[in-house]
């Protein structure tokens, strides 16, 4: 019996979140560096390689996603996602040098995360008619969540029971939840194109690609802002003077507050026009990068990087339901894909400059200041996307 339009967006949701929850513990992969260290025998710039393959081949999955549910029955996709991802956590466990480690960690489990990703994203687009913008906000703000349920729980097992224990936990756990997410989409019965309502594969390709480049420059501005303190915020606390209990409290705080803006991001969307909430996340983000350029300190500094990171998720959320009002939702998974190109190009920039740049200085504070630039030119960027959607949206 095929279940009816409410009962399938559940099921896509819900196949969503059994998916991408265990794949959002990439982001906490900071909490594995010491282990890992350890285990192989790796410096800092090793590991440092492995998290940047992670997203290089993050990034490539995403791009492959749109070709692989187009021949394969999403379900089975679903199931391929996580063989190929257990098998690499897999081999991580198993690996006593970097080689491997990178294999099975960086290659085989990011590229695994990269299809489940657009997969689950496709299959919401193609069942949620109303809210859009809330259902596409929340499916990004999976992986925050996940970081936030995986880093303590990785750690805890890692010191207890080794790194390779908790990597084969992960490796069941990331099985198990495709395996759900793959029964979840069986039974909604989800089709990742609509042939009823396709529209030519060319349709304002004129517009496209500008539209497309826009919005990967307020993308790429935004997250290059939010990922320097993703990544780094226990660093950037401990430079400003903090302890390392508010520094660790403060990853906690500013990994749920990017999770919460996410939602907020693509929520807002239902309810203003896109370009004014794009605006609106640069600026709030770049009130923080000034106001700890102006008052450096710890106290202030953990609320200030939420107000920066809440910025990139504010934006990671509007530009999924961006997608969702400027594109056919049967494209919906080939412009994600795209978009998240940008996404790797920031996690490869200003995160990587500031590293750089606390070598050299000892401080995070010009890089605070570059992310104030990036969102200040993020804003302007912004202010130029459509505020309606094309006709093309609507077909």
């Amino acid at each position: 019996m095929r279940l009816s339009p409410a009962a399938a967006s559940a099921c896509a949701l819900a196949a969503a979140t059994a998916l991408n929850l265990p794949f959002g513990t990439l982001y906490a992969f900071s909490v594995l560096l010491a282990p890992i260290e350890a285990r192989i025998g790796a410096g800092r710039a090793e590991t440092s390689f492995v998290f940047a393959l992670a997203t290089i081949t993050l990034t490539a999955g995403m791009n492959l996603a749109p070709r692989l549910y187009r021949a394969a029955p999403p379900p089975l996709l679903a199931l391929g996602c996580g063989a190929v991802s257990a098998t690499g956590l897999a081999l991580a466990a198993a690996a006593r040098d970097l080689t491997l480690f990178a294999l099975g960690y960086s290659v085989l489990f990011g590229l695994g995360a990269g299809v489940g990703f657009i997969l689950v994203q496709q299959g919401v687009n193609q069942t949620v008619r109303t809210r859009s913008g809330l259902a596409n906000g929340y499916v990004v703000s999976l992986y925050p969540l996940g970081a936030m349920i995986g880093a303590p729980l990785l750690a805890w097992a890692a010191a207890r029971w080794g790194l390779a224990a908790a990597l084969a936990g992960l490796a069941a756990t990331a099985f198990a939840g495709c395996a759900l997410a793959a029964g979840l989409l069986a039974a909604a019965a989800i089709r990742m194109h609509d042939a009823s309502a396709a529209t030519p594969e060319g349709e304002n390709a004129r517009w496209q690609w500008p539209l497309l480049l826009r919005l990967a420059a307020v993308f790429f501005l935004a997250a290059a802002a939010g990922l320097l303190v993703l990544g780094q915020a226990a660093g950037i606390v401990r430079a400003y003077g903090g302890e390392t209990a508010l520094a660790v409290g403060a990853t906690t705080f500013i990994t749920g507050a990017i999770a919460a803006a996410r939602v907020g991001g693509g929520w807002l969307c239902d309810r203003f026009p896109v370009p004014r909430v794009a605006v609106g996340a640069n600026l709030w983000a770049l009130c923080g990068a000034l106001a700890l350029a102006a008052w450096p300190g710890p106290v202030l500094a953990v609320p200030v990087l939420a107000m920066i990171g809440m910025g990139y998720g504010f934006v990671s959320g509007l530009t999924a339901a961006a997608i969702a009002q400027y594109w056919h939702r049967n494209a919906f998974g080939r412009i994600a894909s795209r978009l998240y190109i940008a996404w790797c190009a920031a996690a490869l920039s200003l995160p990587v400059l500031a590293g750089w740049l606390y070598d050299r200085t000892g401080g995070y504070g010009t890089a605070v200041l570059i992310a104030g630039l990036l969102n200040a030119a993020g804003a302007l960027i912004a202010a130029g996307l459509p505020s309606r959607r094309t006709s093309a949206a609507n077909a």
